[in-house]
């Protein structure tokens, strides 16, 4: 039988393109997304079956689950790659985005996890990817706290579950994406403002300007994280965690190196 990959957060960017490439593999594809009445690519395909899902909706993840294992009889890899980017200063931010940020890159993972380990169990095994960034390993810009929060929590969750599901066979792996990965990331970047607070609108503004100066031929290819996934999910690799991206390596490879005082004061260095 072929094998089948479960995907959130398909309906666009690195989730679409990993859909139609495990496609084009040959594997089954769980493609789910929040509006799938709005899809038309990936419905040309016969080995992909969409699912609405919003992760943030609990039943909403059982019920897609639990459709996904009855179309398919059997989930092989899961790959938690719905995700927002919340930038812009802390104090600015509204409550709801403040949750918001939490709940789809955190608290999402942690239902689409639970709702498969029934079956995961079940089968004696099976493998969740889970795709996070370099700013899950090291900050890299200011203003980007609550992201950089979710993705330490997203990385912690993951290596802390890794004790629990080991003995049961069940496989856990990180990618951390470079940030700019097909620019996808800095086009869908929510900013918190505020008019009558001024104080953060230079720092803000070097950030901002950085974004959106990013040389498109420099940015990493998004189909380079789709064949670590590949790698990944075919037992081709078997590294817990997977950078991808030069420039994540070179940060992380830089933080690694010195005190977490210089590293700091390094990066703000590039913003004064």
């Amino acid at each position: 039988m072929n094998k089948t990959i479960f995907i959130t957060g398909a309906s666009s960017g690195l989730g679409k393109l990993t859909a139609i490439h495990f496609a084009k593999m040959g594997w089954n594809v769980a493609a789910t997304m929040r509006t799938p009445d709005k899809e038309t690519e990936l419905t040309k395909y016969s080995n992909i079956k969409i699912f609405k899902l919003d992760v943030t909706n609990v039943q909403q993840v059982r019920t897609a689950v639990e459709q996904a294992i009855a179309a398919f009889s059997r989930i092989d890899v899961v790959v938690n790659n719905a995700g927002m980017g919340t930038y812009g200063a802390l104090e600015l931010a509204d409550e709801e985005d403040i949750d918001w940020q939490f709940a789809v890159n955190v608290r999402g993972p942690i239902n689409v996890i639970r709702a498969f380990l029934p079956h995961y169990r079940a089968n004696g095994g099976g493998m969740f990817i889970n795709i996070s960034s370099m700013m899950g390993v090291t900050t890299a810009v200011p203003t980007g706290s609550l992201y950089n929060m979710s993705k330490f929590a997203l990385e912690g969750l993951i290596e802390g579950l890794y004790y629990e599901l080991q003995p049961l066979n069940i496989e856990l792996r990180l990618v951390e994406q470079d940030g700019s990965s097909g620019n996808n990331f800095v086009n869908n970047v929510i900013w918190n403002t505020n008019e009558d607070i001024k104080d953060y609108d230079a720092i803000t503004a070097k950030v901002k300007r950085m974004f959106e100066n990013i040389d498109s031929s420099r940015l990493e290819d998004p189909q380079n994280i789709v064949d670590e996934i590949e790698a990944l999910a075919t037992g081709a690799s078997q590294q817990f965690r997977t950078l991808v991206g030069q420039s994540s390596k070179n940060l992380v490879a830089l933080r690694n190196s010195v005190p977490i005082e210089e590293y700091l004061e390094k990066v703000m260095a590039n913003f004064k």
